[in-house]
């Protein structure tokens, strides 16, 4: 059962975990979360920037983990996902899609 928290505006969100992953494709992983509801999410057109930009190396986007304490996807170069952002992926997909596009036109 997932938790909730009351924001600074006083609404209240839910705080969801990820409990396990599987590899689905290149770049793309099947995040099954506390609730039992599963989000099937290709990273690949987000990996870009100074954070999640090294991610494009399969190699090291493979190495992702759970993060113990935040109970989220994490990998070795410190990069991550908010849990709820990856639970409620369909919702933030376009603009982080839209970051993603502003951040390599910056590294061009």
């Amino acid at each position: 059962m997932n938790a909730e928290k009351a924001s600074p505006d006083g609404a209240k969100h839910a705080i969801h975990e990820v409990r396990s992953f599987d590899v689905a494709a290149p770049y793309t992983l099947c995040v099954c979360f506390e609730d039992g509801t599963e989000q099937t999410i290709d990273f690949q057109p987000v990996l870009t920037g100074e954070l999640y930009g090294p991610l494009r190396d399969l190699d090291l986007f493979n190495r992702v983990r759970i993060d113990p304490e935040a109970r989220t996807l994490a990998w070795p170069n410190g990069a991550d996902f908010d849990p709820a952002t990856l639970y409620d992926w369909s919702e933030y997909e376009y603009e982080l899609r839209e970051l993603a596009r502003r951040w390599a036109a910056v590294q061009a």
